[in-house]
């Protein structure tokens, strides 16, 4: 009993002078001093477990030597909770799916959720998480919590948070049931030519690429539309470079184009196909010949077109932003886009590190603008609104004994 004391003692007085590592070590020599029964008596005195006085014992013996700086040798200590837990990681993502936001020029992602929530929700899946650690994984996701300045992009629609959910849950659906679903828009239009490109790119030292002082247009290269693709389920993109005006027409046959090189390949049995997109542009809920192209569409395929809109002002938050235009950002930084051929090169070659698969063509056709739908045609459109929000949710049923073989259309 005395003996327990002195090394309570003792321990109490040095302890704070120690770090993990001479606290071991000093451990480990109040034992093997004492011989026989000398780890139980420092255990119970300490509260330092065995298998550390065992450790202790073996690097004063020289039989574990650590590298210098090191307290512990490389793998030991306490695991990392989403190592014992490898689902954690997955899950935590899957839970911000509906309310996550993503900017396509960064990594950086936002999400409107509380950690205590995230640690409850993670809780009734069976996870064993604190606040805390959610807040630690979530750096690591790249995640932070949204202020109200990162998130106004303009008016902001009442029932948007709703709508987000809505088009996660259908997306999940047809996910679950097999079903296409693919994310869609236009990236910015890119100068074609000897340009300066944003970024910065690894070259010898002090030998930039030269490019032209002014980015007046080149009237032969002229400027390109890529309109990208993104299979949400497959992780793969179509990007269709178009060379002629970003009008409804482009963005159907960019869909088209995917559609007959990827997608029908990999989805032989679908029915349907959902399409999620932003509400302005080419493809915006209000464009009528974006409904009358997909109208068309659908009778080529036989498939049946679901569309789901992000309400307005959320475009940055469109799967294709962050998961394939801000991929093609980072590859092509610094790169100057001197012809159509380098700009197919560039995207063809983008790469993520979650296995990224791009695919690329030169659209040469023109899509002349000003196109007027009438009423009529409006009326012929098998057109088929949700009852949540009819005008950001719809299908487009391909018209019976309308199926036209694809191959005689193009």
């Amino acid at each position: 009993m005395a003996i327990n004391e002195n090394i309570q003692q003792r321990f109490e007085l040095l302890a704070k002078h120690l770090d993990e590592r001479t606290k071991r070590l000093w451990a480990s020599a109040e034992a093997m001093v004492i011989g026989y029964g000398g780890s139980s008596a420092v255990q119970a005195a300490t509260g330092i477990s065995k298998p550390v006085i065992t450790a202790g014992m073996r690097e004063l013996k020289g039989e574990v030597i650590l590298a210098d700086g090191r307290i512990r040798r490389i793998g030991a200590g306490r695991k990392r909770t989403e190592d014992t837990d490898p689902t954690l990681l997955s899950d935590l993502e899957k839970l911000l799916e509906p309310s996550s936001m993503g900017d396509p020029e960064s990594p950086l992602r936002w999400t409107i959720k509380s950690l205590r929530t995230m640690a409850e929700e993670l809780g009734q899946m069976g996870h064993q998480v604190s606040h805390r650690m959610v807040g630690e994984l979530l750096k690591k996701l790249k995640f932070g919590l949204q202020g109200n300045r990162k998130t106004l992009e303009g008016g902001e629609h009442p029932d948007r948070n709703e709508q987000f959910l809505f088009i996660n849950q259908r997306a999940q659906t047809a996910l679950e049931q097999g079903q296409p679903v693919i994310s869609v828009d236009t990236k910015k239009k890119e100068l074609v030519g000897n340009h300066k490109n944003g970024g910065k790119d690894y070259r010898p030292e002090g030998e930039p690429l030269e490019v032209k002082v002014y980015d007046f247009i080149d009237e032969e290269l002229g400027k390109v539309s890529p309109y990208g693709v993104y299979d949400i389920g497959r992780n793969e993109a179509w990007v269709n470079v178009g060379v002629d005006h970003d009008t409804s027409a482009f963005a159907v046959e960019s869909i088209r184009r995917w559609w007959r090189v990827m997608g029908k390949p990999v989805y032989p049995d679908a029915s349907r196909l959902l399409i999620t997109a932003d509400s302005g542009g080419s493809n915006g809920s209000r464009v009528k010949l974006w409904k009358v192209e997909l109208q068309a569409f659908a009778n080529e395929t036989g498939l049946e077109i679901q569309v789901s809109h992000f309400p307005p002002g959320t475009s940055k938050w469109n799967k294709i932003e962050h998961r394939l235009f801000s991929a093609i950002t980072l590859n092509w930084r610094g790169k100057p886009l001197i012809n159509h051929s380098v700009i197919i090169s560039l995207i063809e070659a983008t790469k993520n590190r979650k296995g990224l698969t791009v695919y690329a063509a030169l659209d040469k056709r023109h899509y002349p603008k000003g196109i007027k739908i009438t009423k009529a045609e409006m009326e012929e459109l098998e057109l088929h609104p949700e009852d949540f929000h009819g005008e950001w949710n719809y299908t487009l049923k391909p018209k019976p004994g309308s199926i036209l073989s694809m191959e005689n259309q193009r």
